[in-house]
């Protein structure tokens, strides 16, 4: 194939879970599509590099995978999220002195959502690009550089492959290339946080409820997974303070375990480690604007929130959702200024809101002192025993539009 002079209709730059969903949905809505991304996507739980966060889909997020054709494929292997418990533990001792559990029947005949490990999400994703003879995936390749014409973008890339594309997804992560080459801002909020993850088995069964323990520092938040070598399974988020994630990242297995078991408030009982440990900073981050020549800005390249309520990877397929939305509406018009405008429009005001909301929860789950922690548990109580305001807070965290 001639590398040097292709047409495609879309460019995706970022081959991540959003880039790979965005292609196998544009893929299968009949438009011609190129992924390109410099890591070729670690597809194994325990190879080098692979990550080990995982995704809690909402509704919306897997109607949004049935139209890529993923989701059938995905769905076997999801735990389901039915119940969503946050536990205020910020008393003297690490032990729980406010619990509630958020039920998804409340407000819907199914669960929440269904929770899978990322590495397992790419693996799958890239099984559906294989099946689609109008994708390319191209790991190892990155975007090199972005020339936007009235009628095309011209993209250069690392194998000296030269695309003309119609319109270019950037979906190209928090730092994303494809956003500085077009000369677009974003704000950033530093939170002087890191995020642990990693995999445990528990003592006690989850019963597919996702568990958010707050005290300082940040959330610890178990997420059910499948059972693991017989025994109750969960992906655990542990937000803290840049120190302390590092001395904690730095001690030997049987302490750090003790660690998490304690910050975990004991709620599942001793809990084992059967991954390793990884972390990544916490940031707030969202783009001036969410489009610019030719070009739409998707995901971490258009926002970022910390990882509470699940709303990261959730707004990034609607995202993904408005915009083939109007792409398959006038095909014709695709990356055309007009169009790009409409999904701003669609977008910006909702991922702000939420990017702020998040931001808010956040540094009230940092709080270390006690007055801080008291009024904290109070809202808790009042969010969720007052019933009008329970029930529209969590359709508004699943996503409803």
């Amino acid at each position: 194939m001639d590398m040097e002079n292709e047409s495609a209709d879309i460019l995706i730059s970022g081959g991540g879970v959003a880039g790979l969903t965005a292609a196998a949905a544009f893929g299968a809505a009949g438009f011609s599509v190129v992924c390109v991304d410099p890591a070729p996507p670690v597809t194994e739980r325990d190879a080098e590099g692979a990550d080990l966060r995982t995704t809690a889909f909402l509704r919306p997020a897997q109607d949004f995978l049935n139209r890529a054709g993923v989701w059938p494929i995905l769905a076997p292997e999801a735990t389901a999220l039915s119940t969503m418990r946050i536990v205020d533990a910020g008393g003297k001792e690490p032990e729980a002195r406010v619990s509630r559990d958020f039920e998804a029947t409340d407000i819907t005949d199914g669960p929440f959502g269904y929770n899978l490990p990322n590495w397992l999400i790419r693996r799958v994703l890239l099984e559906r690009l294989a099946e689609l003879p109008n994708v390319s995936f191209r790991p190892g390749v990155s975007t090199k550089s972005l020339l936007a014409r009235t009628k095309e973008a011209l993209v250069r890339l690392s194998d000296g492959a030269r695309i003309k594309a119609r319109m270019v997804i950037a979906a190209d992560g928090r730092d994303s290339f494809v956003r500085h080459a077009l000369d677009i801002g974003a704000r950033r909020m530093e939170f002087g946080q890191r995020a642990l993850t990693f995999a445990v088995t528990h003592e006690g069964p989850h019963d597919n409820v996702s568990t958010e323990v707050h005290r300082t520092g940040g959330p610890f938040t178990l997420v059910p997974l499948p059972d693991y070598e017989g025994g109750p399974c969960s992906a655990v988020v542990w937000m803290e303070t840049e120190a302390r994630a590092q001395a904690l990242l730095e001690l030997e297995q049987s302490n750090f375990e003790a660690a998490a078991t304690a910050r975990s408030a004991g709620l599942y009982g001793s809990l084992k480690l059967v991954t390793r440990r990884t972390s990544w900073p916490i940031i707030s981050q969202l783009a001036n604007s969410f489009y610019g020549p030719r070009t739409a800005l998707v995901a971490e390249a258009a926002h970022v929130v910390p990882p509470i309520g699940a709303q990261g990877l959730n707004m990034s397929l609607a995202d993904l959702d408005t915009l083939l939305d109007l792409a398959t509406a006038d095909p014709e018009a695709l990356g055309e200024e007009e169009m790009l405008k409409a999904y701003e429009r669609a977008r910006y005001g909702d991922v702000r809101t939420r990017v702020l909301g998040v931001s808010a929860l956040n540094k009230a789950s940092i709080a270390s002192p006690t007055p801080v922690r008291d009024a904290r548990a109070l809202g808790l109580k009042a969010l969720h025993d007052i019933g009008p305001l329970r029930t529209s807070l969590m359709k508004l965290g699943l996503g409803s539009r």
